[in-house]
Formats: structure tokens, C-alpha cells, sequence
């Protein structure tokens, strides 16, 4: 697997979602996730050929039918994706990160002291 993965667009994302919820399928499983309006089976066939190409999953054949494994967790797209996305929006610090959120209203002192306890928590487990 590539330490740097690939970003994914959002029909791939919206992909992968089902896949990770799924886990092993193939393209007719997650068409049928698929909410309307679906996609022609072709579309959604080429979606799986750039994750694959993307290292996401992995073909293997069963009978006549391709199946895809997962290659990359939900865990650790999510993981990737904030890491990148501190990185390139925050200048690498997750304080800043905190701040945005802090400034904006979107996380209450509460919440942000509940983040701290679980932070020292964590710290004190190790």
C-alpha cells in the first residue's frame, strides 16, 4: 500500500462508504446500496476500476463474479484525509484546528474540555 493515498472524488467516496459498510461485495451488491437516481452498472464498474487503481480494493474472482476486498479501512482514510487536511488548511497544527472550530461556534467550551479530559486520559493510559 502507498504511504501517501490517493484523494478520492465524491461519487468514489460515496463508493467506498457502501464498500466499507459492506465489506467484501461486488458491483451489483453496492449498486443495489446505490440510492436513486442510480448509476448505469457501467458507471459504477469504472468507479471500481480507479479504486482499484487508487490501492482501495482489491479484485479477486469467485466463480464468473469479481469481488472486491477492502485494502484501505474507513479508520484510516478518515485518519489520512485530517492528517492531510491539517496539513494543508491549518499549517500542520491542530491547535489552529481547535481554534477554527472554537472561533466559529461550532464546539462549546464543554465539549472542548471534554476533548481535553479524554486527551489527558490517553496520555496517562500509555
Amino acid at each position: 500500500m502507498p504511504k501517501e493515498i490517493e484523494r478520492l472524488t465524491a461519487i468514489e467516496e460515496d463508493t467506498m462508504n457502501i464498500i466499507w459498510q459492506l465489506g467484501t461485495c461486488n458491483i451489483r451488491q453496492v449498486l443495489a446500496e446505490v440510492p436513486e437516481p442510480k448509476p448505469p452498472y457501467t458507471t459504477l464498474a469504472s468507479v471500481f476500476k480507479n479504486l482499484e487503481r487508487k490501492h482501495y480494493i482489491k479484485p479477486f474472482r469467485e466463480g464468473k463474479t469479481y469481488h472486491y476486498r477492502i485494502c484501505i479501512s474507513r479508520e484510516e482514510y478518515a485518519t489520512r484525509t485530517m492528517h492531510r487536511m491539517v496539513d494543508n488548511y491549518f499549517t500542520g497544527s491542530y491547535k489552529h484546528l481547535v481554534q477554527f472550530f472554537a472561533a466559529g461556534s461550532d464546539i462549546s467550551v464543554k465539549d472542548l474540555r471534554e476533548v481535553i479530559d479524554m486527551i489527558e486520559k490517553g496520555e496517562e493510559s500509555e
